[in-house]
């Protein structure tokens, strides 16, 4: 979704909640339709609770190393998506929860998902280790650190005369 929807999915999916809870109430009852929402609730809060946090570390965890996160973790994934969504109150997001808890929903997304990952390594940051043969990591491991070394000839800096932000006043 683009940024530029956000604002208007964001008013508009308050609105269809709130449409929602009038459709439901006038068609089952006050009180039939709060016992859905505290059901929904209730379902949504023990998904959450089976799978936890543990799954959001792990596709974390997976990142950092430069490891695409594979469909063993989707699954998970999309429970702890579909508890959140049976959190919020009302019918709409009740809908798409029981959506992503269907298998073949849940397939649609990883091949629409799976494309759009990309996995950056972890070793090019950009920085590298110093090429001195005689340079060791803490771990005894030649070249095995993060860290850049630099002498005062390696790295200087001059004063640039024409910046706004030199030392200069206002009225100088």
């Amino acid at each position: 979704m683009r940024f530029s929807m956000l604002p208007v999915f964001a008013l508009l999916l308050p609105l269809a909640e709130i449409a929602g809870f009038v459709i439901v109430g006038r068609a089952v009852g006050l009180a039939a339709t709060l016992a859905l929402v505290v059901l929904g609730f209730v379902l949504g809060s023990f998904l959450l609770r089976r799978q936890g946090i543990s799954i959001l570390r792990r596709m974390s965890a997976e990142g950092r190393s430069g490891t695409m996160p594979g469909r063993e973790l989707l699954n998970p994934a999309m429970n702890v998506i579909a508890a959140l969504l049976f959190i919020i109150p009302g019918f709409l997001s009740d809908i798409l929860a029981i959506l992503l808890l269907i298998p073949q929903v849940r397939n649609l997304l990883w091949r629409s998902i799976a494309k759009r990952f990309v996995v950056v390594d972890p070793g090019s940051r950009g920085f590298s280790s110093s090429s001195r043969p005689d340079f060791q990591s803490r771990s005894g491991k030649p070249g095995d650190s993060k860290v850049v070394d630099l002498d005062e000839e390696d790295y200087h800096r001059q004063p640039n005369g024409k910046s706004p932000w030199s030392r200069k006043r206002l009225g100088d």
